[in-house]
C-alpha cells in the first residue's frame, strides 16, 4: 500500500464520511483538510489515536533503557520505590531531566519538552505507562487524536516550566514543592485528566467528567507522596485543560493539528539530543 493517497476517497477521520482525498473540508462534519494531504489511511492503519500510545511507550521504554546504560554501576537500588533501578543523577541530565538546575543554572530551556519522555525507576514508568495506555485512547477519542498529542506534549512542558520556577523562585510549602531536577510522564497525563475534565464540563457529559474527576482525584493522592513534583502535576493539569479551552474541543480537528502534532512530538524527541549534545561536555570535560 501506498504512503501516501492522491486520488480516491478516505474516511473522515472526525466523523467516519466518505470523502475525496482532496477536499478542503469534510461536508458532513465540517472538518478542514479531513483527507490529511493523502496520508489518511496510513495514520488510520496506526489506530485510534494515530499511534501516540505506542510513540510514548516505545520512545520512553528505549530512553529509559538508554538512561540504565548510561549509569553504568552507578544504577540506583535503594531509595523509595519510585527510583529503584533508576538512573544515575549524570545519566538524567545528559537525557534533558528538566527543573531548576538544568533550565535556570545551565540554562538548557529546551528541558521542558525532553523531560517527558525519561523516567527515574521502574516503576515509575510501569506506572506513568499504564496510565498513558488507559487514559490517552479516551482523550484522543474525545477531543482528537492530534489534539491529544499536543495536549500530552505542551501540557507536560507547563508542568516542568511551573516545578522549574518554583524551586527557584517560590517559597517551599507542606504540599507543594518544586524540584531542582525532574522528570517523568506524569505532567503529560495530568495535563491529559485537565483536558478531559474542561471536554466533561464543556460537552456535559457527566460520564466523562467524573471518570475525570475520579483520576484527578487519584493521582492527587500520588502527588501528595514525599519526592513527588507537585508543581509539575499542577501545572500539567492547568496546561491542559487550558489548551483544552483553546482548542474548544466540541469542534472537528484540522489538518493543521496534525501538523502541529508532528512537531510538537519531534520537538520533544529533538529536545533529548539536544541535552545530549550540550550536556556530554559539562559533565566529561
Amino acid at each position: 500500500m501506498a504512503f501516501r493517497r492522491t486520488s480516491g476517497s478516505v474516511v473522515c477521520p472526525s466523523c467516519g464520511s466518505l470523502v475525496g482525498v482532496n477536499d478542503d473540508k469534510c461536508y458532513t462534519c465540517g472538518r478542514a483538510n479531513p483527507g490529511l494531504w493523502g496520508f489518511g489511511p496510513l495514520l488510520r492503519q496506526l489506530g485510534a489515536d494515530f499511534g501516540l500510545v505506542p510513540i510514548v511507550i516505545g520512545v520512553a521504554g528505549t530512553l529509559y533503557l538508554l538512561s540504565l546504560l548510561l549509569s553504568g554501576s552507578d544504577i540506583r537500588s535503594g531509595g523509595n520505590m519510585l527510583t529503584m533501578l533508576g538512573p544515575s543523577t549524570e545519566a538524567s541530565l545528559l537525557l534533558g531531566a528538566s527543573g531548576g538546575y538544568p533550565v535556570f543554572v545551565l540554562g538548557h530551556w529546551w528541558t521542558v519538552l525532553s523531560a517527558i519522555w525519561l523516567h527515574g525507576g521502574v516503576l515509575h514508568i510501569v506506572f506513568n505507562m499504564m496510565s498513558v495506555r488507559n487514559i490517552a485512547p479516551i482523550t484522543a477519542e474525545m477531543i482528537g487524536p492530534a489534539r491529544t498529542a499536543i495536549v500530552y506534549v505542551l501540557a507536560g512542558a507547563c508542568g516542568f516550566l511551573l516545578s522549574s520556577v518554583a524551586a527557584m523562585y517560590f517559597p517551599a510549602l507542606p504540599l507543594l514543592r518544586g524540584a531542582p531536577l525532574t522528570l517523568g510522564a506524569s505532567a503529560s497525563i495530568f495535563g491529559l485528566i485537565g483536558a478531559l475534565v474542561h471536554y466533561g464540563r464543556k460537552s456535559g457529559s457527566s460520564m466523562i467528567h467524573e471518570q475525570a474527576k475520579q483520576w484527578a482525584f487519584s493521582m492527587l493522592i500520588y502527588t501528595l507522596l514525599p519526592g513527588i513534583d507537585s508543581y509539575a502535576h499542577l501545572g500539567g493539569f492547568i496546561g491542559g485543560y487550558a489548551l483544552s479551552a483553546f482548542f474548544n474541543p466540541l469542534t472537528p480537528e484540522r489538518g493543521d493539528h496534525t501538523l502541529v502534532a508532528i512537531v510538537c512530538l519531534a520537538a520533544s524527541v529533538l529536545a533529548v539530543a539536544a541535552s545530549f549534545l550540550t550536556t556530554y561536555s559539562l559533565i566529561f570535560s
